[in-house]
């Protein structure tokens, strides 16, 4: 279920790997091991099933099925030649990965599906998209519209930061979500030039099964 959920959100050309636990996590590569040498058992645990599912996301893709470390500013670092993203929650693990002659960038978020934290949605989101939110929770209130946008914006920002290097922040992008599944989210700041393009935006889906919700973005090539 795991897998079937994360792949409904991304293209054909991006391979997804999920797990719901940690019982079949791999060891993991010596230069993981530094991001997780002080945490305690539990993040452990999920960030070893996490690099677990990368590997065999990159078995599965035709890459090298080696570490994948972190980064300087705590990015996965992948193989040469293959862009990805890895996201961990309660009961969720995941990663995706494809060549970057395909897609430029990937981003995916997964969270538990509940309402966000009081006073969270204040915080990531603009009066515009809390209105909007509104207008979504009316049409389909089984929807955690606040915990969806939330997790949109960390999407996008994990497709953001392997072009840029640079933060940015829940205020830097205005989302425009549907009730179809898709999410647009324009950026308020200068985007990166992509294939002698300026990203203006990232498009995304979302999908919500098993108590999980989760939401990607796929920078195709041009």
């Amino acid at each position: 279920m795991a897998v079937a959920l994360l792949s409904s959100v991304l293209p054909d050309s991006v391979v997804a790997v999920a797990c719901g636990s940690d019982d079949d996590a791999g060891p993991l590569h010596p230069s993981e091991e530094p991001a997780v040498e002080r945490a305690v058992a539990s993040r452990r645990a999920e960030f070893t099933t996490a690099r677990t599912c990368a590997r065999e996301a990159l078995a599965a893709l035709g890459a090298p099925a080696e570490a994948v470390p972190v980064g300087d500013k705590r990015a996965p670092v992948w193989p040469d030649g293959v862009v990805g993203s890895i996201t961990h929650t309660r009961g969720f693990r995941g990663a995706a990965v494809a060549w970057r002659s395909e897609v430029r960038s990937v981003g995916i978020d997964a969270e538990v599906h509940d309402a966000l934290p009081r006073g969270v949605l204040d915080a990531v989101s603009s009066p515009g998209e809390r209105s909007m939110l509104s207008a979504l929770s009316a049409a389909r209130p089984e929807v955690s519209w606040d915990r969806l946008l939330f997790s949109a914006k960390e999407s996008v920002y994990k497709a953001w930061f392997p072009l840029t290097g640079r933060w940015l922040g829940f205020e830097d992008a205005e989302l425009v979500a549907a009730a179809d599944g898709t999410f647009r989210a324009r950026l308020l700041v200068e985007g990166p030039t992509v294939d002698g393009v300026v990203v203006s935006a990232f498009e995304g889906r979302w999908a919500v099964d098993g108590g999980i919700l989760v939401t990607a973005v796929a920078l195709p090539a041009r």
